[in-house]
C-alpha cells in the first residue's frame, strides 16, 4: 500500500496542519532570499538507543533535565532543534516553522555550500544507528517528503541526504539501519 496523500500545509507553508506542535525557541530567520532546496534526514533517541519518554521535546525546548540520565549532563545545555520529528509509530511533531531556520545540521557542507541550516529542512526520525526504523516511519517520511517537494520543488531526489552526508566524520545518522532503497521506493509510489 503506497503512502497516503500529501499532508496539508497552512497558507504560508510554515506549519503542517492537524499534527502535534511543540514550539522550539532554537530557530532564527533564514538569510534573505534563500531558497529551501535540501532535505536532511537525522536520527535521534534519548537516552541513546531508547525511545519514548518525551526527552526529545525537552531537548528541543531547552528543558532537558541534566540529572535525569547520565548522558543528559553533556547535552542539556545544547541549543538544537529540527523542523519535524517522526516517532516510532509514525506520528509527527513539528517544532519549527518551515520558513525559519532550525538548528539541526551544525557545521555542515553540501556541494560546496556551507551552513546547511540556511537552505534545508531537517527531519528527525526517532531511531539510532543500530536498530531498524519502523514501517510507519518510512511511510510517514515518504508522505512528508512528497508534501515538502510539492511546496519546494528544488528538493529533488538528489537533494535528500542524511546528516552523515553533510557532516561526514562528525555525524553518522540516520545510520546503516536506514533503508534508503525502501524510502525511495515509497517516494516513487511503491508499496511498503
Amino acid at each position: 500500500m503506497p503512502p497516503e496523500p500529501h499532508l496539508t500545509l497552512d497558507r504560508n507553508a510554515d506549519w503542517l496542519l492537524g499534527i502535534r506542535r511543540v514550539i522550539s525557541p532554537n530557530r532564527d530567520q533564514r538569510p534573505v532570499n534563500t531558497e529551501i532546496d535540501l532535505l536532511v534526514i537525522h536520527a535521534i533517541s534519548l537516552p541513546p538507543g531508547e525511545f519514548g519518554g518525551g526527552y526529545i521535546d525537552l531537548l528541543f525546548t531547552n528543558s532537558l533535565p541534566a540529572d535525569a540520565h547520565p548522558y543528559f549532563s553533556g547535552i542539556a545545555g545544547s541549543r538544537v532543534s529540527a523542523h519535524v520529528l517522526i516517532d516510532r509509530a509514525g506520528n509527527l511533531t513539528q517544532y519549527v516553522p518551515f520558513s525559519d531556520r532550525a538548528w539541526h545540521a551544525g557545521a555542515s557542507e553540501f556541494r560546496g555550500r556551507n551552513h546547511c541550516n540556511d537552505f534545508s529542512i531537517g527531519i528527525e526520525l526517532e531511531g539510532c544507528d543500530d536498530q531498524p526504523y519502523t514501517g510507519a516511519q518510512y511511510l510517514m517520511l515518504a508522505r512528508l517528503t512528497k508534501t515538502l517537494q510539492a511546496r519546494w520543488p528544488a528538493i529533488t531526489r538528489t537533494r535528500i541526504v542524511g546528516h552523515c552526508d553533510i557532516a561526514p566524520g562528525r555525524k553518522t545518522d540516520p545510520g546503516p539501519k536506514f533503508d534508503w532503497a525502501r524510502y525511495f521506493h515509497l517516494l516513487d509510489g511503491g508499496e511498503r
